[in-house]
C-alpha cells in the first residue's frame, strides 16, 4: 500500500516562506511525475507544479518566481519552497505522483493534504 504524507505546513505572515515536503512510501518499484496542486474553500483544485523524474518542471503562471519544485530521487520525496508568501497562497496543499508499485501497473496517488494559511 503506497501512501503520500506531507509536511510543512502552517501558519506564516505574509512575504515569508513555507517549505512542503511530500514523501512516497511503500513497496515501490518506481516513482514518476511528481507534483503540488493546492484548493481553497469554495474553489477547484488547481495546479501548482509537477516534475519529471529527469527534473523538468512546470508550474502554474501566476507561481512562477515564488514557488519552486524540486525532488530527491533517492528518497522519494517532492519539495515545494514557497517564498514571498500572500494571503491568496492560503489553501490546503496536495502532494500528487504517478506510482508503479511491485507487481502493479503504474497509479495516480493523492497526499492527504496540508493546511498553508498565510495571514497577519
Amino acid at each position: 500500500q503506497v501512501q503520500l504524507v506531507e509536511s510543512g505546513g502552517g501558519l506564516v505572515q505574509p512575504g515569508g516562506s513555507l517549505r512542503l515536503s511530500c514523501a512516497a512510501s511503500g513497496i515501490i518499484r518506481s516513482v514518476y511525475t511528481m507534483g503540488w496542486y493546492r484548493q481553497a474553500p469554495g474553489k477547484q483544485r488547481e495546479l501548482v507544479a509537477t516534475i519529471t523524474t529527469a527534473g523538468s518542471t512546470n508550474y502554474a503562471d501566476s507561481l512562477k518566481g515564488r514557488f519552486t519544485i524540486s525532488r530527491d530521487n533517492a528518497k522519494n520525496t517532492v519539495y515545494l519552497q514557497m517564498n514571498s508568501l500572500k494571503p491568496e497562497d492560503t489553501a490546503v496543499y496536495y502532494c500528487n505522483a504517478d506510482i508503479i508499485e511491485v507487481s502493479n501497473p503504474r497509479r495516480n496517488y493523492w497526499g492527504q493534504g496540508t493546511q498553508v494559511t498565510v495571514s497577519s
